[in-house]
């Protein structure tokens, strides 16, 4: 995916230029009026950049105020299956905003994917996820194969008589972001896979299982309990950690707010 960061301040520079450097392919747009990262390109209107490059990039990402973004790119949209993913997020790196083609463009994975790098949280307001209500946490040794991952996941799953079509995420701590077994299992399973950072696990309030075999291979307390309660907002855990097929699986679900 040829991807954009687009930034109008200094602050959303710095964000920016993280989103940047972790992708390999992203180019990095900056209003001219930006002091940092000379080497960045620079523009002076944001609608007449989004003109220019909402059909050029697969996804842009602007770190700049919501109502910004969305008089820049209203001119531009045409349809849901061809226009680009737009995410928006807040100078301070905190949200990560799907607002266009959320679905069909792709834009609620690369939100999660924003959300991974930057320790943010990913904003989802398309109706076919918010009725899914599981998340799956994974933790699991290093160098675990997408098959055996996919396994325990699909057991887990049948212990609480749960759907694959309920999971919204697969989540675990970002500790495991180098895990090729967690991404390929996360594709197969056609899930996003959400990392929680280790100081939100370390710092939670949340209650959980310790473990002082985790906490004595990678400094954390647990993985997968946690990173299924962290994952997602009002969460309870419904599966606690199993050990199936030599990696730990727990399973959460979240409930929507009362109307009540």
């Amino acid at each position: 995916m040829k991807r954009a960061a687009i930034s109008l301040s200094n602050e959303g520079s710095r964000v920016a230029a993280k989103l940047a450097a972790a992708w390999e392919a992203c180019d990095l747009f900056l209003h001219s009026g930006v002091t940092d990262l000379p080497q960045a390109r620079r523009f002076d209107r944001l609608a007449e950049l989004s003109r220019e490059i909402f059909p050029v990039y697969h996804g842009l990402v602007y770190i700049a105020p919501i109502g910004a973004v969305v008089r820049a790119i209203a001119p531009c949209i045409r349809h849901k299956t061809v226009d680009p993913a737009v995410v928006a997020v807040d100078v301070g790196g905190r949200w990560a905003i799907s607002l266009l083609s959320g679905h069909e463009g792709g834009a609620n994975e690369l939100a999660i994917d924003v959300a991974n790098i930057l320790d943010a949280e990913a904003v989802i307001s398309t109706t076919t996820e918010a009725v899914k209500d599981l998340i799956v946490g994974v933790g699991c040794r290093r160098g675990t194969d997408a098959d055996t991952i996919v396994a325990a996941i699909r057991e887990a799953l049948a212990m609480i008589h749960g759907d694959l079509a309920r999971v919204r995420l697969l989540a675990s701590a970002a500790i495991k972001a180098d895990e090729l077994g967690l991404w390929a299992a996360a594709r197969e399973l056609g899930l996003p896979l959400r990392l929680v950072a280790a100081e939100e696990i370390r710092n939670t309030v949340r209650a959980f299982e310790h473990s002082d075999f985790v906490q004595d291979k990678v400094d954390l307390p647990a993985v997968a309990e946690p990173a299924a309660l962290l994952a997602g907002r009002r969460t309870r855990l419904v599966l606690p950690k199993q050990i199936l097929h030599g990696l730990t699986v727990a399973i959460a679900r979240e409930s929507c707010m009362s109307l009540e």
